[in-house]
């Protein structure tokens, strides 16, 4: 294609989220139609990524490399293959869907879409980054709508879960940076490009020491057993559409960290961990069912059931077959 189309993916709903900020408070039904305007268009162009995305090749496709700070290795580089782009259609499918869903809402219009413009922006750039600082901007842009979200459109106890929810993802966003930069200093090759990383020298205690941080970070997004007890506060006590972006895309950012960093980039400490990893998430399973019979609440119910399938999606990564990779991929997408 003759145009950048993934930055216009990405950046069309942080330009709709700016200009919303532009709109006068009382004009509540413009900032909705303005936000959907921003929101639809990436829908449409991930529809168009598509349709021209050739699935016989298993490497990255339509490109973007600008250097950003070339002394040290910082790119702007995006790229979508057979893992990224079905989460891109359904980040953009889901995010225009909330924004509908969102209609209802009258207090703090301007403050509320403007955020979910924000983090639907950060999701997508967690999923188009091929650089890992730029990977772990957008991680962190997730974090803060998401915290406002909740605690100031969510039910009564939405200090608690925002608070839990930030101290949570927090904490697992400290050890990923960290790692990142472990993984950095420790390569040799002086960048931070995700491709080249896949073929970094690594001594065994180091490839270790980056899986077990970079894992508490994934970790706690996906949820898995013991990091999970912020999702059924935070699931809750969202309103209705943070709820749907939580459990619909938020949750497949730790797993999709799995499969693009963990397994390619630290392919031995991988096959180290995968033991463990497996039985977490076989605990994951059972535990989440168990506590998803037990619930009266809709959400709650919602919520523990999410972290009984995120842990069939992590079996399948802990397993390391490609097979059962492309099928945890699948579940994360259905």
């Amino acid at each position: 294609m003759g145009f950048d189309i993934l930055s216009l993916i990405l950046f069309l709903p942080l330009a709709g989220s700016i200009l919303v900020l532009l709109i006068p408070k009382e004009n509540k039904n413009l900032i909705k139609v303005a936000s959907l305007v921003f929101s639809l268009p990436s829908l449409v162009l991930s529809g168009l990524l598509y349709y021209y995305f050739d699935h016989s090749l298993g490497a990255m496709q339509f490109q973007v490399n600008v250097p950003w700070v070339r002394s040290v290795g910082l790119f702007y580089q995006l790229g979508v293959d057979g893992i990224s782009l079905p989460l891109v259609i359904l980040t953009a499918l889901l995010s225009t869907v909330s924004l509908l869903a969102s209609w209802t809402i009258n207090e703090k219009v301007k403050g509320y879409f403007s955020l979910m413009l924000l983090l639907e922006t950060g999701v997508l750039g967690v999923f188009l980054a091929l650089d890992f600082i730029l990977f772990f901007i957008f991680w962190e842009l997730v974090l803060l709508p998401m915290y406002f979200i909740i605690g100031l459109w969510g039910g009564p106890r939405r200090d608690y879960a925002s608070t839990k929810f930030f101290l949570y993802t927090l904490l697992g966003s400290v050890l990923l940076l960290v790692g990142i930069l472990l993984l950095y200093f420790s390569s040799g090759l002086k960048t931070f490009d995700m491709v080249r990383l896949i073929n970094a020298p690594l001594p065994a205690a180091i490839e270790n020491l980056v899986y077990v941080l970079t894992f508490v970070g994934f970790a706690v997004k996906v949820p898995i057993w013991p990091f999970h007890s912020w999702l059924p506060d935070a699931h809750v006590e969202a309103p209705t559409a943070g709820s749907v972006l939580l459990a619909g895309i938020l949750l497949k950012m730790g797993t999709y960290g799995f499969v693009r960093v963990s397994i390619p980039i630290l392919p031995g400490a991988s096959r180290y961990f995968a033991t463990a990893l497996a039985i977490l998430a076989v605990i994951s399973i059972i535990y989440g069912a168990f506590c998803a019979m037990a619930q009266k609440d809709i959400k709650k119910l919602v919520a523990y059931s999410s972290i009984s399938h995120m842990g069939y999606v992590m079996l399948g990564v802990a397993s390391l077959a490609p097979q059962a990779v492309n099928g945890a991929v699948l579940q994360m997408v259905s």
